[in-house]
């Protein structure tokens, strides 16, 4: 609470100061910054609106996360329409690994209903106390002995990195009577830290995975090389746009190939551009994730 209390004077001295109007002036302090990484910034709001702050300034501070959405979503408008594409073809999915309830909430109720995790037991407790038409996204590594605990409950499995994996998936989806949606994770970057299969094996890994019973293959996701300029992976969004196109015309059984999860909070412009239908962010809607919460 001393520590609180220390920051909420802080915040209030800036606030009459400066006069803040928009969330987007607070945000780009550097006290401020520090505080949106550690994710305080959103405590204290929440704290600050009910014994401090009042009038406008409260008004902004309690919607840091809505208003980021919507710089989020016009973003995104404005690469469909430069590239020529209508808005209704690209889902913004909202990653939200390591944040607590409250802030899902809040981006709930701005009217995001896809939700990305990275970790089975971190998604599984959101599902069971979140609303119930949201749909869930495991974006995140799975361990074949994890995907029991996933199965019928996730919209959309993103990160199916080999044969295994899908067999394992199919065995569970027959056990249980559900057919499970997936994206095959592609390395088009050839990133040692990352998984995937290359894009050599994507024709070959489609063909394999279709055979399964109980799974429909939706298409590809990707990770991109963590970058300080966006161009730079435009190649690979291009390259895996081509291979999904490529594969798409084959009309092999069991798959759609209409789904394409690519481009996050340092590249999705670039990755809209490209022809993403899926775009995962986290940090330019929630901050950084601080995995001490």
């Amino acid at each position: 609470r001393v520590f609180l209390l220390e920051y909420h004077c802080m915040i209030e001295l800036f606030l009459m100061l400066k006069n803040i109007q928009t969330t987007r002036w607070y945000t780009s302090t550097p006290i401020s910054k520090y505080l949106h990484q550690r994710n305080i910034l959103y405590y204290f709001s929440s704290y600050l609106r009910y014994d401090v702050l009042g009038g406008k300034a409260r008004f902004y501070m309690d919607n840091i996360i809505t208003e980021n959405l919507k710089q989020v979503q016009n973003n995104i408008n404005y690469a469909c329409e430069r590239a020529g594409r209508s808005t209704s073809e690209v889902t913004l999915v909202a990653v939200s690994k390591t944040k607590p309830v409250e802030m899902l909430m809040e981006a709930y109720n701005a009217g995001i209903r896809d939700f990305g995790e990275n970790y089975v037991q971190e998604l599984v407790d959101k599902i069971d106390i979140m609303p119930k038409d949201i749909r869930w996204h495991m974006i995140g590594h799975l361990q074949r002995n994890k995907v029991k605990y996933i199965v019928g409950k996730v919209a959309m499995i993103h990160s199916v990195d080999s044969l295994r994996l899908a067999e394992e998936i199919s065995k569970e989806s027959v056990k249980k009577g559900v057919v499970s949606e997936i994206l095959i994770e592609v390395n088009v970057g050839m990133e040692e830290s990352k998984f995937g299969i290359t894009t050599e094996n994507a024709l070959d890994m489609v063909i394999a995975m279709s055979q399964l019973p109980n799974i429909v293959i939706r298409g590809f996701m990707t990770s991109a090389p963590f970058v300080e300029n966006a161009e730079d992976n435009r190649k690979i969004f291009k390259c895996l746009h081509n291979i999904i196109v490529d594969i798409r015309g084959k009309n092999i059984d069991n798959t759609t190939m209409d789904v394409l999860s690519m481009g996050m909070t340092n590249d999705y412009i670039v990755a809209v551009e490209e022809g993403a239908s899926m775009v995962r962010v986290g940090t330019a809607i929630f901050g950084a994730r601080n995995y001490n919460i």
